[in-house]
């Protein structure tokens, strides 16, 4: 039987020839000949020669020769083009990344030498001189208290060859130190370099995460701390609560320079309050504005008050009032297929008048086109109620009907009361009031009998018309033809 192979093995084939090649074509790399290395507790940048065999990658811990003695640095890049890390920069593009990031206040060297990759000796030496800080820092403070100085130590920073130890300290006031420079040499036995720093540099020794969840800027990237005034967070229109806008260092946060370019340049686009401008919806005074959204509140000479878009503000007078869109005319129905109306009413077999076709059924089907086009529903019909004459001792009977005689003779002068055989015409209407006047029966009897008079085909001498409007009898004329 045929074998075939797994696509698992075929994955891994395909990666371990890829190894392969970059393994191959990073011994046909040569080695970096100059190496930019971040060194020490201020996080200073120096770019020194690098005379090893090794071909370091970003990242690894490089034993330097720098100004202060040796130390352990960390590799930042390499700016030699046949470097052995693929991110490699141009001198050029490191120093114009220096010129944007400071000028020349960037902690930046270039006096000392790459002397090798870090060995685990060299790592673990360093390991025993930041355990050993803690001891450091508390002799440095017990001399400062002996002399009773307003001095504040940070921390101490010991370095890896023992060439001096760097004491970073915070003092309000200008205070002597050669005297106390002296004493901790003597008391740690090495050099010791006394070095003021600020508020803002002792955040970034001793601080690690900021408000907003990031690292602190100032221990990350940040190398010039420039000053922020309160005009920033004025334009930004920021709260201009000191504990809210305040970063670790006790000072205003650095994040607000950030923007704040850009926010110079959209507030110049405004125009400034309490001047008079022109609007598409008429001349008026600016009250506020807002930067970000580029909108201008204004106040009318009417009174009113309303935001327009900076793009709609000019000089007053100038600009050209704001046209309505038009406005689109309904659909009509159209009328060569809409049926047309019936012009003379046709009766039917009953003798009732047929009056025609619906409305609804005239026009087309108009209202359900109008419906579907415009999404309203057509105004509703008002349904009318007939009222009823009310029925006293000399009105005719609205719902009464005189009932024909046996042979089905009428009476002489036509009207719609029937009389029997040589009597006098009866009155139904006093006998339905002496009968059942008081109470509600009357009624319901003349509702039934009307009701059997609306019934097709009853054989009574056709429908009641339109005999309930005028008080009289529907049944008074002669039977039409049908």
């Amino acid at each position: 039987m045929p074998i075939h192979a797994l696509p698992q093995f075929e994955s891994d084939l395909a990666e371990h020839l890829k190894e392969k090649e970059d393994r191959e074509a990073y011994e046909r790399l040569q080695a970096p000949t100059t190496l930019v290395v971040r060194f020490g507790f201020m996080r200073l940048v120096g770019e020194f020669p690098y005379r090893g065999e090794a071909k370091p990658g970003c990242g690894s811990k490089i034993v330097v020769r720098t100004h202060r003695g040796h130390e352990i640095g960390e590799m930042l890049t390499s700016t030699c083009p046949n470097a052995g890390c693929g991110k490699s920069v141009t001198r050029k593009q490191m120093l114009e990344y220096i010129e944007n990031s400071g000028g020349r206040d960037y902690p930046f060297f270039t006096k000392g030498l790459a002397l090798r990759v870090a060995t685990g000796e060299d790592l673990d030496r360093q390991a025993k001189l930041e355990q050993s800080k803690h001891g450091l820092r508390t002799i440095c403070k017990g001399v400062v208290e002996k002399r009773n100085l307003p001095i504040k130590v940070v921390d101490v920073e010991p370095i890896l060859g023992g060439e001096r130890t760097t004491v970073y300290y915070t003092c309000e006031e200008r205070v002597e130190v050669h005297d106390l420079a002296r004493d901790l040499s003597r008391a740690i036995d090495q050099r010791v370099d006394l070095r003021q720093v600020g508020a803002r540099d002792e955040a970034r020794i001793t601080a690690d995460y900021e408000r907003c969840g990031q690292y602190c800027c100032c221990k990350s990237f940040l190398k010039v701390l420039k000053p922020v005034s309160m005009k920033s967070a004025k334009t930004q229109k920021a709260t201009l609560d000191p504990l809210k806008i305040s970063g670790r260092c006790g000072r205003l946060m650095c994040c607000l320079r950030y923007e704040d370019q850009t926010y110079e340049e959209l507030r110049r686009r405004l125009p400034r309050r309490k001047a008079r401008v022109g609007t598409p919806d008429g001349d008026g005074i600016v009250i506020d504005t807002q930067i970000l959204t580029q909108l201008v509140l204004v106040r009318f000479d009417s009174g009113e008050q309303a935001a327009i878009p900076v793009e709609e503000i000019g000089e007053p007078g100038t600009v050209a009032p704001r046209t309505p869109p038009p406005m689109a005319s309904p659909p009509r129905p159209d009328r060569a297929n809409s049926p047309k109306r019936d012009r003379k009413p046709s009766r039917d077999r009953d003798g009732r008048r047929d009056r025609g076709p619906r409305r609804d059924q005239a026009d087309g089907g108009g209202a359900e086109a109008r419906v579907a086009d415009t999404g309203e529903a057509p105004p509703r019909k008002k349904k009318r109620r007939r009222r009823r004459k009310p029925t006293g001792e000399g009105a005719p009977d609205q719902g009464q009907r005189a009932r024909p005689d046996q042979d089905g003779g009428r009476s002489s002068d036509g009207s719609g009361n029937r009389s029997g055989e040589g009597g006098p015409p009866r009155d139904r209407a006093s006998e339905d009031r002496g009968a059942g006047g008081a109470d509600g029966s009357s009624k319901k009897k003349r509702r039934r009998k009307k009701r059997r008079r609306r019934r097709p085909g009853d054989g009574q001498g056709g429908s009641s018309g339109g005999g309930g409007s005028d008080g009289g009898s529907g049944g008074g004329g002669p039977p039409r033809a049908s």
